[in-house]
């Protein structure tokens, strides 16, 4: 069965919008007899009769009422969905999977970053799953995640680049019963014989050791910041951690000191695809990219 074309479509519209074929083919840029070829054409194909003509009048059949209804709600779905597609190529609509490991959100950039996007891109939808840091590269390549929160240094795969969206400074978590915590800051050297609970990222650890001038007792590596925290409220181990955690992390037995000499840096960084090919995700990239603090 074939149906009307949108030439019919149309045609028919304008005819019923003023009951007059000589106005209608005006306003369509078409010749009278063509704009009536056209409407018995759109008969033809639907077997229905949609006007009742007569010399002085022009009026819609009951199946022209009701085929009108629908194809008014038509044309509006296709008026609709070409300014979608168009938002979609402008990177103005679209969905982004967002990777990110805990300290990012502790931060707030992950927050501040995607809410100051959204404000002028209302049509992007954001996925946010937190992620382990070493799946995080191949994840990206397998495009299961569109950008990653991540904590540097991280091998990055061929393909892949990253920028500096949050600078930090490393601390130390204590438990509350440590000698340790009597002293105002810690200095590096005073960690030799500890036990450490490894973050995810063991650069801040691997420091302290190297700056100490002794090689770190390393302990459990539970993954998450929290889960790291938790190890060390129980006791018997500290750990290296962002400083943004003794701000907004406040865990019963966890104590925090702030490490003497000169800081060690820990920064925020977002990972994403180099040649990325979706407007929407392009576009965010671009936003983040004028985020950074470089």
């Amino acid at each position: 069965m074939r149906l009307p074309e949108l030439r019919h479509i149309r045609c028919f519209v304008c005819v019923a919008k003023h009951l007059h074929f000589s106005r209608a083919a005006e306003e369509l840029g078409i010749a009278p007899p063509s704009l009536t070829k056209q409407i018995q054409e759109a008969e033809r194909l639907l077997g229905v009769r949609l006007f009742h003509r007569t010399k002085r009048s022009v009026t819609l059949t009951d199946a022209g009422e009701a085929y009108l209804v629908d194809v008014l709600a038509a044309l509006e779905h296709l008026t609709r969905g070409a300014e979608r597609a168009s938002f979609a190529e402008r990177g103005e609509l679209g969905r982004i999977a967002v990777g990110y490991v805990a300290s990012a959100a502790y931060a707030g950039v992950l927050q501040q970053t995607i809410r100051a996007f959204r404000a002028g891109h209302p049509g992007i939808e954001f996925d946010l799953v937190e992620v382990v840091m070493d799946r995080v590269a191949s994840m990206l390549v397998d495009e299961q995640i569109d950008v990653a929160y991540v904590r540097p240094p991280i091998q990055y795969l061929e393909g892949i680049q990253a920028v500096t969206v949050y600078r930090d400074i490393f601390t130390l978590a204590l438990p509350t019963d440590s000698p340790l915590c009597a002293f105002d800051a810690i200095a590096p050297a005073q960690l030799r014989g500890e036990h450490f609970v490894v973050p995810e990222q063991d650069f801040g650890t691997l420091e302290i050791g190297r700056r100490g001038r002794f090689t770190p007792l390393l302990g459990p590596r539970p993954g998450t910041l929290a889960a790291v925290l938790a190890q060390v409220a129980l006791g018997g181990n500290v750990a290296v951690v962002p400083h943004t955690l003794a701000s907004c992390v406040a865990l019963p037995g966890i104590t925090y000191r702030p490490i003497s000499g000169k800081a060690i840096p820990s920064e925020v960084a977002a990972a994403f695809r180099r040649h990325e090919r979706a407007p929407a995700i392009k576009a965010f990239v671009q936003h983040v990219r004028r985020s950074s603090p470089d």
